[in-house]
């Protein structure tokens, strides 16, 4: 197995904490010399912060361990292509490498709406390797929106029945 593969499957574990809480179910981890040294979670809705997406918990845990705010020689593994905000963040964390899981056709910042890194203009540039355990990532996602769907629709039959009543 894969060093990128190993370190996916613990993002993947995070991500599944985040579905635990009713968050949209993205995990990240914060490795350094082969050891994971932070792991973050999306927390948005929980902690009523827009910023605490998974990718900005871990950098923050990281930064806290090391204590520094930027973070060379440091990778981030997150189970879905960052958005703007997030790569912006990584960016001024100098972080050597990201792997992300998924891509995001809808605010994906590494190609598939823009691409930050690709920016030549910006001073620090980051490896960014896209599609490791896609299909896994992906499918938690699928999985989380679909049972949303049918939560609502069941809620929807019963609110509709007592607008009646």
């Amino acid at each position: 197995m894969s060093h990128d593969t190993i370190f996916m499957q613990q993002a993947l574990s995070q991500a599944h904490n985040a579905w635990a809480l009713g968050e949209v179910p993205v995990g990240a981890v914060v490795v350094k010399d082969g050891e994971v040294i932070a792991t973050g979670f999306n927390q948005p809705i929980g902690t009523h912060d827009p910023t605490a997406h998974a990718e900005v918990m871990a950098l923050r845990a990281a930064a806290t361990i090391l204590g520094n705010y930027r973070l060379p020689g440091c990778e981030l593994f997150v189970t879905l292509e960052p958005c703007a905000m997030c790569s912006g963040a990584m960016m001024h964390a100098r972080l050597a490498r990201v792997v992300f899981g998924a891509s995001d056709p809808k605010t994906g910042a590494c190609g598939s709406v823009v691409d930050l890194f690709a920016q030549e203009k910006l001073n620090h540039h980051t490896e960014i390797v896209g599609g490791v355990l896609a299909e896994e990532c992906s499918a938690l996602l699928r999985q989380f929106f679909a049972e949303r769907r049918r939560a609502a629709q069941r809620v929807a039959p019963v609110q509709a029945e007592s607008d009646v009543n």
